[in-house]
């Protein structure tokens, strides 16, 4: 497995597999892991085909597995992520940290994907509802 990212938040690693591990750590790391499991089985029954698909749960460890959305964006219109985010609320859900860092890409369709739900929130059930973390630093 190699690194992809390891904040006080998460760690995040792709295995050889290409399957993404996802450690929760931090603040609040049990809701948020709960929150992103609930967000991505949502999103999946929905039929949500641009975010990860939830393959395992491991909540005494707070890690989740899932399938691989593609490589992080570098560079993305404003307008194009507007979009990309407003298409989401179309399937019910607000991902409450519409920042790049977020955006992939998946070479085998051609599709720009979302990913990292732990803060998202279900509109139909606003409990599921995070406090954010703050902007990116400019």
């Amino acid at each position: 497995m190699h690194d992809v990212k390891d904040t006080r938040r998460a760690q995040v690693r792709i295995g050889y597999d290409g399957r993404v591990h996802k450690w929760f750590r931090g603040h609040q790391a049990k809701e948020r892991f709960e929150n992103e499991v609930k967000v991505l089985q949502y999103l999946e029954a929905r039929g949500c085909e641009f975010v990860p698909r939830l393959l395992e749960t491991e909540p005494e460890s707070l890690k989740i597995v899932t399938t691989n959305c593609g490589k992080i964006v570098d560079h993305l219109s404003e307008e194009r992520m507007k979009e990309l985010y407003a298409e989401l609320e179309t399937y019910g859900v607000r991902h409450e940290d519409p920042f790049l860092r977020n955006v992939t890409y998946r070479v085998a369709d051609g599709r720009f994907c979302l990913i990292d739900f732990e803060f998202a929130t279900i509109l139909d059930d606003p409990s599921t509802s995070l406090k954010p973390p703050p902007p990116d630093p400019v």
